[in-house]
């Protein structure tokens, strides 16, 4: 019995790291997708990823074996009790239809909390029903009767094996639709679609006109202080000039305003074709802390955007 379990435990934990590293990759293609500006890594960011890895890697092995424990082993002995209860025999089956009952309160809730509707639900809902459909699965091998006895070790190796060709597959294809331009890029603006008035949501705001000239009302502007992390606020207002550089590609648009003596930034820009925006950084960079313009009036958020 001990060898049993031993058994299901490493193959259970063994599919959830192969299932969390094939998210990692689906996480950042759609991350990749999403509206985002054009952030900036330094080598302190790396250095703090690659001393975090051990910590992760520890925290991730105790999730997995609790999930394994408190999650995969009762899913597999109530869908055994299930065959034998109501067909006489256990049947795969039950695991994918007991891991869709038992997953659906959970894509409600997401789907509820996150406001993120029925599609995005459904579909949350079916992704983490075959996730853990397919680690109860495999965690059901060592347990029967009619194949050959695998032990824990033999199971590692087989996920191992199989799990290789799964990561490389899942990031084959994730590299081929990054590279088919799947990826969100900035609108690509000319002088004219720049040229309007741009608003902050909060009483700023930015008119540029087709002849170069620049008007600020109450537009913040930012300067560097003692702490990184609060730049001193300025409220600009004035008049000057304008000018956009269109650079070699969606990513390298500007557009320079001088205004006064406002110590106004280089405006980027994001948004969609329909909406585009302007933004700049708040202080450091790395903070991915900005504060945004749209040329529509509609209300922005400012605070951190993860990259």
């Amino acid at each position: 019995m001990r060898d049993r379990f031993g058994a299901v435990l490493a193959a259970s934990m063994s599919v959830l790291f192969v299932e969390a590293v094939i998210g990692a990759i689906a996480f950042v293609v759609w991350e990749q997708t999403q509206e985002r500006p054009d952030l900036s890594y330094n080598a302190l960011s790396v250095i703090f990823l690659v001393v975090a890895v051990p910590f992760v890697a520890a925290a991730g092995a105790v999730f997995g074996a609790l999930l394994s424990v408190g999650v995969v082993m009762p899913l597999l002995a109530v869908a055994g009790w299930l065959g034998r209860r109501l067909s006489g025999r256990e049947a795969w089956w039950w695991i994918p239809a007991l891991a869709a009952a038992g997953t659906a309160p959970f894509a409600v809730a997401v789907a509820v909390l996150a406001r993120t509707g029925l599609p995005v639900g459904v579909g949350v809902w079916l992704v983490v029903t075959a996730a853990l459909a397919a680690t109860v699965l495999v965690a059901r091998r060592p347990l029967l009767v009619d194949r050959p006895w695998l032990s824990g070790g033999a199971m590692v190796r087989r996920v191992a094996l199989h799990g290789t060709l799964a990561v490389v597959a899942a990031g084959t294809l994730a590299g081929i639709g990054l590279w088919a331009g799947i990826g969100y890029e900035p609108p690509r603006l000319s002088r004219e679609q720049v040229a309007g008035t741009w608003s902050d949501a909060r009483g700023g705001t930015l008119v540029l006109t087709a002849d170069g000239r620049a008007t600020a009302t109450r537009v913040e502007t930012f300067e560097d202080s003692d702490d990184v992390l609060e730049p001193v606020v300025h409220r600009c207002s004035g008049t000057g000039t304008w000018k956009y550089t269109p650079g070699t590609g969606p990513w390298s648009q500007e557009v320079d305003v001088s205004v006064g003596d406002c110590p106004m930034d280089t405006w980027e820009v994001s948004g969609t074709r329909a909406h585009p925006k302007l933004y700049v950084y708040i202080g450091d960079p790395d903070t991915w802390e900005l504060y945004t313009l749209r040329r529509d009036g509609q209300p922005v958020s400012v605070g951190l955007r993860a990259p």
